[in-house]
């Protein structure tokens, strides 16, 4: 039997695969469907009234943050792709490290610091003498102003990483050809390397502004009201589910539409990628050369080294709280969680990734773009999207059994372990898909033929030839969703059972009450899970890049 024939018979039922696309399409678009549902039913008077201030904030946050991750990133990709200076070797790497320090631990760690009773100021008075606040000025980190400084230095990778990627694959001739016309190395990056580079530093822009609406623990410890925020106090304290239900709707079709520009970008991205070339790297020495190990320096001292070295120093005063029974159990429950979603994920992405490689179908890979709207969904709104549907449903079955006389089980679903990995899957399924896929891509398809001419079944070929194959880019899946599983805060705020806290959720609450040295134990411990991936990633780069 030929593969053709195989893939003629998979098509000649098209009612199983309809059905099993269409679940998934339902399963993975519950949340947003519930909020949209719950938004129609209620009046405008559920919108709150600081609505212009919190977009204001928002706005600002998100292009501060961006403008300056933006600047830093396309800096330090073009230092690295076209500059050979002091510690480039290093440097390169250790850009990425940022990424390992999630939004919400960098923000407290900083806010720590740099107020007026923070180690920071601290010093300074001791080290000049002054006695009281109006001996002296110093900038408030507690506004809007330092969230964006501290969230831009610590979302730049983003930026960092595709204006590399699309340095590297643009062709040398041009700039060689810009050299022997007299342009220096600045105005041939100006008018060659970063028009070609726009669509994909656009991206990495994208990918902040996406980090900076997520997240909420960055907000609330600066101090600043934002729509996230906002959505998660009008659910939580105020009780206003219509409320929170009317400003997630607004902030799905904002989350919609930056999807949409970053797949247009990405489109814009692999069209102008005509080949990939060896850079033309001019040798920096002398202050020149200094000067770029400064400035490839400062940002991941700003963005990484600093914000570790203050949790180290409270992490040594409460080693022993590692042992703990609090800190035990909540990396227990971090770890379950971060298991049963890798689990989870992992199995739908295989199974769509075999549907997609038997049955070339457009509304399978529609289904698979739309997953994608899980991971930019912030985890806020996932949280409730998740939540009133479920919560919903074990009401509706409690009064059911009530009304038969049988005793109702209480929560089954919302409130539940279920919840967070049904959440978490939804938010990280784009990451398993995409690995998956990519593995999946590698794999000769006259591999399937020859083993469909031998009457195998397609079971036995994924089976026995494609999960061999997919092993690295399975661990790599598993990898990337267990990490981002354990940094995830706002949706595990909202949907954790009761007296259940993860390593995230602990040190959101004791940063909150002002316990810093309290939580830095748990912080760097999720620190640590982060920097796994970031370890990874470097070493594929530079294998890749052969630098």
């Amino acid at each position: 039997m030929s593969l053709t024939q195989d893939r003629t018979g998979w098509q000649a039922a098209p009612l199983r695969a309809l059905a099993l696309v269409v679940l998934i399409c339902l399963v993975t678009a519950l949340p947003i469907l519930a909020i949209f549902a719950l938004a129609l039913t209620q009046g405008s008077s559920a919108w709150p009234g600081n609505l212009p201030r919190l977009v204001w904030s928002t706005v600002a946050l998100c292009a501060g943050a961006a403008g300056i991750a933006l600047v830093v990133g396309t800096l330090l990709a073009w230092l690295v792709t076209f500059y050979q200076f002091p510690g480039r070797r290093s440097l390169k790497w250790m850009a990425l490290l940022p990424l390992a320090l999630p939004g919400y631990i960098i923000s407290f760690v900083y806010v720590d610091a740099f107020t007026y009773a923070g180690s920071v100021q601290q010093g300074l008075r001791n080290l000049f003498g002054w006695a009281k606040p109006d001996d002296y000025w110093f900038p408030e980190i507690r506004s809007l102003g330092g969230a964006m400084v501290v969230m831009g230095f610590a979302l730049y990778p983003y930026v960092y990483l595709a204006g590399r990627a699309a340095f590297m694959r643009q062709p040398v001739n041009q700039l060689l050809v810009a050299r022997t016309l007299g342009r220096s190395p600045v105005r041939s990056f100006i008018e060659i390397a970063l028009p070609q580079a726009r669509a994909a530093l656009f991206i990495g822009t994208l990918l902040v502004v996406m980090e900076c609406i997520n997240d909420i623990g960055a907000a609330t410890f600066f101090g600043i009201g934002t729509v996230t925020t906002a959505i998660y106090g009008l659910w939580l304290d105020q009780g206003n589910l219509p409320g929170a239900a009317k400003l997630a709707t607004a902030l799905i079709l904002l989350m919609a539409l930056l999807v949409y520009l970053e797949t247009v970008a990405k489109a814009h991205t692999l069209r102008d990628a005509k080949s990939s070339a060896t850079s033309l790297r001019t040798d920096l020495k002398g202050w020149r050369g200094l000067s770029a190990s400064a400035a490839m320096a400062i940002p991941v001292f700003l963005g990484f080294v600093l914000p570790m070295l203050l949790l180290i120093s409270h992490g040594l005063r409460r080693w022993r709280e590692v042992f703990t029974s609090d800190t035990a159990l909540a990396l227990w429950h971090s770890v379950l969680l971060a298991g049963l979603a890798c689990l989870t994920t992992l199995c739908v992405a295989l199974l769509l990734s075999h549907l997609a490689r038997w049955q070339n179908s457009q509304l399978l890979k529609s289904v698979l773009r739309f997953a994608s709207l899980g991971y930019a969904l912030p985890g806020t709104v996932l949280g409730i999207g998740v939540l009133v549907p479920f919560g919903q449903f074990d009401q509706w079955l409690n009064r059911t059994l009530v009304g038969w006389g049988a005793s109702g089980p209480g929560l089954l679903l919302s409130g539940t372990i279920f919840a967070l990995v049904f959440a978490y899957a939804t938010r990280f399924l784009i990451i398993a898909v995409s690995q998956v896929e990519d593995g999946m891509a590698k794999i000769p398809t006259n591999m399937d033929d020859v083993a469909s001419t031998l009457g195998r079944s397609r079971f036995y070929i994924f089976h026995s030839l494609h999960l061999p194959l997919l092993k690295p880019a399975i661990i790599s899946a598993l990898l990337l969703i267990c990490v981002d599983a354990m940094k995830e805060l706002p949706a595990t705020l909202i949907l954790r059972p009761f007296d259940f806290e993860t390593l995230s959720t602990q040190v959101f609450i004791l940063a909150s009450l002002g316990q810093y040295e309290q939580a830095a134990i748990p912080a760097l411990l999720i620190v640590l899970a982060g920097l796994v991936p970031v370890v990874v990633l470097s070493r594929t780069l530079r294998s890749s890049a052969k630098l």
